[in-house]
């Protein structure tokens, strides 16, 4: 990004962890490699770039998001509000241009796990 005065970069771990507190806002949506589905989103500061890559290229910036999804969402519409909350987050905070939001949904997590 340039502006008048000099050129403003943003790093890839600041973009990360805006599109995982962006996720954290998703009911039903928690990060992969957390087995906990106790009605809390686990995304939280020590975690929440885990599960998230951001992928920079020239004007193209992705971001890849694995989650685990709680049984009994209808996981296209959280997903889509989930790529949609991410897209803007990402681009009010940064000004940074979403190319694209891939979300891998891995696992349904039960109420019991």
């Amino acid at each position: 990004m340039n502006n008048s005065i000099g050129v403003v970069k943003i790093s890839d771990d600041v973009i990360t962890v805006i599109a995982g507190i962006a996720a954290s806002e998703i009911k039903g949506v928690y990060p992969l490699f957390n087995n906990n589905s106790n009605g809390n989103n686990s995304f939280n500061k020590k975690n929440i770039s885990k599960g998230i890559k951001v992928n920079l290229s020239d004007n193209k910036t992705s971001i890849d998001i694995s989650v685990a999804v709680e049984y009994g969402i209808k996981i296209p519409s959280v997903i889509r509000e989930l790529q949609e909350n991410v897209k803007t987050q990402v681009e009010t905070f940064t000004g940074v241009k979403m190319e694209e939001i891939n979300v891998f949904v891995q696992r349904v997590l039960n109420k019991s796990e």
